[in-house]
């Protein structure tokens, strides 16, 4: 049950990350010496359009809270950790801002990782130091991407999980599994378990930089495994799996990555299964 003090303790602290971040938004391009990543064309109207669309975001959440879909949001980083990653965070910007002046977009793909991934994924994505290949992409991931969207990218996770609760409602969940592909750090992983504890659940990423972030955070509970493979050859049996997810991952594919995807996608999914994909239009 959820009530006023839920509710405001629920407003504000979601108020301070969107202060929080949009705050590092801002002093982004200061620092990298560019505008924050909204286009030089954005009129007020249309920022005030995109505020809006964020507080029916959290308004959209919060009902979602109310309505018993799911709890409310696991714990955020400590004071200590944010202060931590945001100077991380700015000492790595300068060097992004070095690298996005000189469109210098290919800096991993070395002999060594050609061999192994595919050359999509050989690119410092959004000018991102180590592209996905490196334990300090992997800590700075998250902070990146919150402040990108102002604080507002878990709450766009958490999405995922009104139908997957409405899926499994009234169904015995010791046997069934859920698959998230590009788990990344597993932050939709860690709130999906704290929902629903019994649940199995696989973390399936490329990078293994990443899945040791996503076991580190999900260390707290039995039933997840991880597995570091390419989302277009997912070595998982047919029909093995309730429910798949897939957060932020089809706009970074090729064309024809993101079918190879979907169909491996078809393959894992028991009929009847569930699909929930979380995206942004890029």
């Amino acid at each position: 049950m959820t009530g006023t003090a839920d509710r405001i303790a629920y407003r504000l602290r979601h108020r301070a990350r969107a202060a929080w971040y949009y705050a590092h938004l801002y002093a982004t391009g200061r620092v990298a010496g560019h505008e924050p990543e909204e286009t030089e064309e954005s009129s007020p109207e249309d920022r005030a359009a995109l505020q809006e669309r964020m507080r029916a975001l959290y308004r959209r959440d919060w009902r979602n809270i109310e309505a018993g879909l799911y709890l409310p949001p696991e714990g955020f980083d400590g004071p200590g950790e944010l202060l931590a990653k945001s100077r991380l965070y700015f000492r790595d910007l300068r060097v992004i801002g070095r690298r996005r002046r000189d469109r210098a977009v290919r800096e991993v793909a070395t002999a060594d990782a050609r061999a192994r991934y595919p050359s999509y994924y050989l690119q410092n994505f959004h000018f991102q130091t180590d592209g996905y290949l490196s334990p300090l992409s992997a800590r700075l991931y998250d902070f990146q991407v919150e402040t990108l969207f102002s604080g507002a990218a878990q709450t766009m996770r958490r999405q995922a999980l009104a139908p997957l609760s409405r899926f499994f409602a009234g169904r015995g969940l010791r046997d069934a599994r859920l698959l998230d592909v590009a788990s990344g750090t597993g932050r939709l992983l860690r709130e999906v378990k704290a929902n629903w504890p019994k649940l199995r659940v696989t973390a399936l990423d490329l990078s293994a930089d990443y899945l040791a972030t996503a076991r580190r955070g999900l260390a707290a509970w039995t039933g997840a495994g991880f597995v570091q493979a390419n989302a277009e050859a997912m070595p998982l049996a047919d029909a093995s799996q309730d429910a798949v997810t897939s957060v932020f991952l089809f706009h970074e594919l090729p064309r024809r990555a993101r079918a190879n995807v979907a169909r491996e996608i078809g393959r894992v999914l028991r009929p009847g299964g569930l699909f929930v994909l979380i995206d942004s239009i890029q």
